[in-house]
């Protein structure tokens, strides 16, 4: 029987850490009614620190790219995880909203940086030299995994016993998943005997960055990134991106689903369909990231987005469950299948030494908007009472978003591209 490869086992294990750390960051908008309820803090106010966690673990994507380089992979884990779980525990015995704010917003932010941010194209980069955007898309989909799972079993401990008992259900897979990435995570190859996959003969790597300062390395690859109208491109539209998903529809859709009298279990359920919807096409989008134009892709992937956004509100205005189905296959669909073509766009401008980094600053972007959108959604339902607006603007945003993606260079000029690239090929 042909031995499994090891960078498949380090795949499982970075797929089930993102898990553990993706349903902290998308089970906080079931958390909003019990803290609302149990503590009297305002909804914006939670909304708040909500929306630092997600600003805070994007714009720390960059710098967790250049400590990889400098720590390495295992180490790199091991104290993120370990960082979330001091988070998940402290949970229990915060009662200030200001203790929200610290807890959740900056020690979770922080723990959950690496796994969410650019822990995937790392992982691909270095483990795989074939099937990278195969790769990128499993990984991607790991949130939406833990969100099929998880999510509806988190809502039903809520509604049925305490906030506190789906707490510690995270806290005790955090701890596992601790003991797991200590005992079998590797950083590289090399460790286990083993070339990437797919490369049949080892070609020399170059250590030059492994001397500098992260924080050196990641300023340095976002000065050469802003020189790129691609960049800003790519940027602005994953700035929509985080807005129209992680930001307001994990973060306000369970509550504007009950502002519409439906069961906190159902909404939780419904957005678990979208983590089923999402696992299906985040996956075929890294298939189809390797062998099609990843510009029109996303093209697709927004204009689609778009139009369900706009149909939401409509939905559930009608109490139509089959208008609630189609957006969620719709929204599920491409929840994060613009990740893999968006890896695929940056490798190729930037080259697979550098796109790591560079994805880190265009994760920021997307989760700048994720942060806007989570306050900015709070914001809206305490002025108008309803999320109505905040969705339907969503909506139009995606459509914006399509036309930026559509805009980049098929062929980008040899001038813009960066020299530098990692042994495996850019």
């Amino acid at each position: 029987m042909k031995r499994i490869h090891y960078s498949w086992f380090i795949l499982s294990i970075t797929f089930l850490s993102i898990i553990v750390a993706g349903i902290v960051i998308s089970s906080s908008g079931l958390f909003i009614d019990p803290f609302e309820k149990e503590f009297g803090w305002d909804r914006s106010i939670i909304a708040l620190a909500f929306a630092i966690s997600l600003f805070l673990y994007g714009i720390s994507g960059p710098f967790m790219a250049a400590l990889l380089e400098v720590i390495g992979l295992k180490k790199m884990m091991i104290v993120s995880m370990a960082t979330l779980l001091t988070g998940i525990m402290l949970t229990f015995i915060m009662n200030q909203s200001w203790q929200l704010i610290i807890i959740w917003g900056v020690i979770m932010g922080l723990g959950a940086s690496l796994f969410l941010t650019v822990v995937s194209p790392y992982v691909a980069n270095h483990w795989f030299a074939k099937r990278r955007g195969l790769a990128v898309g499993i990984l991607t989909a790991s949130t939406a995994t833990g969100q099929l799972i998880l999510l509806p079993v988190l809502a039903a401990i809520i509604e049925n016993y305490s906030w506190r008992w789906a707490i510690g259900l995270i806290m005790l897979l955090s701890f596992i998943m601790l003991i797991i990435i200590f005992i079998f995570m590797k950083n590289t190859p090399k460790d286990v005997g083993v070339l990437p996959y797919g490369l049949e003969e080892e070609i020399q790597e170059s250590n030059k960055s492994q001397k500098e300062n992260p924080i050196v390395i990641a300023f340095k690859g976002l000065m050469q990134a802003v020189k790129v109208k691609e960049f800003w491109l790519l940027a602005g539209s994953f700035f929509i991106c985080g807005l129209s998903t992680t930001g307001l529809i994990g973060t306000h859709f369970v509550s504007f689903c009950i502002s519409f009298g439906i069961p906190l279990v159902t909404a939780a359920s419904f957005l678990s369909f979208i983590g089923i919807f999402n696992l299906v096409g985040t996956t075929v989008s890294g298939w189809l990231s390797d062998r099609f134009d990843n510009r029109w892709l996303l093209f697709w992937y927004y204009g689609l987005r778009g139009a369900s956004l706009v149909l939401l509100p409509y939905a559930l205005m009608e109490g139509s469950f089959p208008l609630l189905v189609i957006f969620t296959i719709f929204c599920g669909l491409d929840w994060t299948a613009t990740v893999p073509p968006t890896i695929g766009i940056s490798r190729q401008i930037f080259g697979t030494n550098k796109s790591a980094i560079i994805y880190g600053w265009i994760f920021a972007s997307h989760q700048a908007g994720a942060a806007v959108a989570a306050f900015g959604g709070g914001l809206i339902y305490r002025y108008f009472n309803t999320y109505t607006w905040a969705f339907f603007l969503a909506g139009v945003f995606c459509l914006l978003a399509s036309l930026f993606v559509i805009t980049i260079k098929k062929h980008v000029p040899q001038s813009v591209h960066f020299v530098e690239d990692y042994k495996y090929g850019g």
